[in-house]
Order: structure tokens, then sequence, then C-alpha cells
């Protein structure tokens, strides 16, 4: 059975658990470790893997002289989608208002702030090696360690060879590895759409988010599953962007109903190569820059709530030098989210409402309650963004091994 249809089946399944669970705190307290329990499972695999796959791919890339040029295509494109989509959002929410709601923001506001000092800092560790010990939270100092260590390869291929050797040898190990949780992720998603499920119940018997919940909904299908998709039009020789559309359809789901980006890379990261042929050293040079630096969907969709809780606030029309300082910030904030793999959206919320202040500081609270699904929307977005990015880097660049008919896709 292939991998979106295991997840898809489990999502449906959690979704209707969810739909009838009891009303029950002890139910509920019980979905919460279980849901913490299944994404450590889904992450567990995923530093080993980014250590060594991007340690020898970072070598292999040297060997050809084609590292710096890829990683620069690589970041222009960030920068360039990430325009794109935080326009798209910001546009679409201003044709398309939703309807203000009362304002609700009566508890305390939430400390969440982009520390860049402090992530700039944890880069460098005292102990080289201390990154390899962490939670997998934070994985630019784990991207910055493999780049040191594929550097490293190139010193002396005398010494380095049976060091090569081995470095390649753990990343397809460990690439198996996290192909066996991902055959079992279909029953992790039941307990992640469950909880999902069960929140949002909550957040449409609220009856007030309905109207943001649909346009945010457009949004993501429209760039999801529309404009992105259509991109792939230009690239020649000529290709089907609907057959890489449908192997993106279990990143696509994992992504959702997870939340969390890390959760979701090692499924990126299979189908990417299992589907679309995509070699090693691009596939996961593109994945490490993609998901520290590209996280455009996130920063989006907290463009779109911002916007939202403004006219909630004001019945003042916005301004179009509003709008701009809105998306420019937005845009900033795509790149220093790395440290928020599972709540991106809501933490550029918050960073956006406490920055802008003038007595927004705590508008983000009025949307706490849909926190959850502003987070799945925008970390959508975020991997089918990579997807399609990390595709289109590598056939632009002949990392391509072989096109693959949708049939044989995993």
């Amino acid at each position: 059975m292939k991998v979106w249809i295991k997840l898809l089946i489990g999502a449906i399944l959690g979704i209707a658990l969810g739909h009838f669970a009891p009303d029950n705190q002890k139910f509920m307290d019980s979905l919460v470790w279980l849901e913490r329990f299944v994404l450590s499972i889904g992450r567990y695999a995923i530093i080993p893997v980014l250590v060594f796959s991007l340690a020898i791919s970072i070598y292999e890339l040297r060997q050809d002289g084609q590292f710096w040029p890829l990683v620069i295509k690589n970041l222009l494109l960030i920068a360039g989608i990430s325009m794109l989509v935080i326009g798209i959002g910001v546009l679409a929410t201003l044709a398309f208002p939703p309807s203000r709601i009362p304002i609700m923001a009566d508890e305390q506001l939430d400390v969440i702030r982009l520390d860049v000092a402090e992530n700039i800092k944890d880069l460098f560790p005292y102990n080289m090696f201390s990154v390899l010990a962490g939670e997998g939270v934070y994985l630019f100092p784990v991207y910055v360690f493999a780049f040191f260590f594929g550097m490293g390869l190139s010193y002396d291929k005398s010494y380095s060879k049976p060091i090569i050797s081995i470095t390649d040898s753990l990343s397809r190990i460990f690439l198996h590895i996290s192909s066996f949780i991902i055959e079992i992720l279909g029953f992790i998603m039941i307990v992640l759409s469950a909880y999902w499920m069960i929140r949002f119940k909550g957040v449409l018997q609220a009856g007030i988010f309905f109207d943001l919940i649909c346009l945010l909904w457009i949004i993501a299908i429209v760039l999801g599953f529309g404009i992105l998709p259509l991109f792939l039009y230009f690239i020649r020789p000529k290709i089907n962007p609907w057959a890489v559309l449908y192997g993106s359809l279990g990143p696509a789901i994992a992504a959702f109903f997870s939340g969390d980006i890390n959760f979701s890379l090692p499924v990126l990261i299979q189908h990417t190569k299992e589907n679309f042929g995509v070699r090693r050293r691009s596939n996961v040079v593109s994945m490490a820059l993609f998901s520290t630096f590209c996280r455009a969907g996130s920063a989006m969709v907290a463009a779109v709530a911002f916007i939202f809780i403004f006219k909630s606030y004001s019945r003042l029309g916005i301004s179009f030098s509003e709008v701009m300082s809105i998306g420019v910030r937005a845009f900033l904030i795509s790149f220093l989210l790395a440290r928020h793999p599972g709540d991106g959206a809501y933490t550029a919320l918050t960073v956006l409402c406490v920055g802008y202040g003038q007595g927004f500081e705590a508008g983000c609270l009025i949307l706490k309650p849909m926190a959850f699904f502003l987070i799945a929307v925008g970390t959508f977005l975020d991997v089918m963004i990579a997807s399609f990015s990390a595709y289109a880097i590598a056939r632009l660049n002949g990392y391509v091994i072989e096109e693959k008919s949708m049939k044989h896709f995993v």
C-alpha cells in the first residue's frame, strides 16, 4: 500500500475517532501524551539521517564543484517564493476580508520571541558534538556540524577515504531506518488527526472563526494544489506538474496533521527521492535549506491572521503602507523560524503582534483557540513549497536520476 494511502486512512480513522470522542478530561490528557509520544517516534531518526546524508552530500557536491552554486540557487528560490506566497496571502485577505470577531484577549500574553542572537550563538556550542545530543527541535546547529563534517571529508583522500565510505554507509542505513518508521506512520496519524479533530470541533462550536478558517482553506488549496504546481510548467524539458503534486501527498498529510516540519522531513526526503528520483546530494541540501529558511507558508498564515486581528481591533481601514509593513515583517520572520518547527505560524503571528505594537501586542490571543489550525495550514504549505522546489532545483541542475511513473511512487 502506498504511503499516502496509509496516512490518509489513518487520518480518516483519527478524524472519526476525534468526532465521536467523549468529552472527558482524562481522555484528553491521554491523547495529549500520545501526541507527544508519536511525534517523537516520527522524529526519532531525523538527526542521524541529516548528519550523515548532508555530510556526504556536501562532499559529493564539492567533488562536482557544484556545492555553492546549488546553495545560491536554493537561497534565491527561497527568497522569490517567500515573496510570492506571502504576497498572495495578503492580497487574498484584502480582497476577501473575514468578518470581525469580538475581542476576547483576557489571558496573559505568552512570552514568545525570536531570539536571533541566541540562535546564532547556539550554532557553535563549546562542544561540537553536543548538537547531536539535542532534542531534535532546533536543527540548524546540526546542519552546521554536517557542513563542517562534509567539508572535512575533502581534506586528504588518503586519510578520509575510509571515513567517506563509512559516512555513505551510515547515511544509507539511517535512511533505511527512517523508511521503516515511515511505514508505520499510518498508525501514528490516527492519534494526530484525532487530537486535531477534537480541537477543530471546539473551534467550529465557537462559531466566530468560520470566515478565517474558510479563507485559509481556500488560500492553502489554491496555493498548494494550483499555483505552486503550475510553476513547474516553466521547467524544460516539459514535465507533468500533477504527477509531482500526487507524489507530494504523503508529506502534505503528515505536515497538516502533525503541524511539525521536523516530523515531516523524513517523509519529505523519502518521497522526493523515491517518487521523483532526486539524487541525495541535491535532495538533502535543498531540504536542509528550505526547512531552515523557507517558512513562507507559516509566515503567510501569520500575515493573514494579523490582518484579520487588525480589522477586528480597528474600525478604520488598513492603509497601503500598513499592508506593506505587515508583508515585509512577515517576509523577514519567515527566515527566522528554524527554532519553531512545531508552532511556526502562531509564533510568527505573536512576533508580528508584539513587533507592530500600537496596542496589538496581545492581539494573537484572539486566535489562540485556533492556533493549531494556523500551524497546520502553515506547515502544510511549508512542506509543499519544499517538495516542489527541491524537485525543480534538482531537475534544472541535472540531479534527477530518472523520471518515474506514478504507479511506481511509494
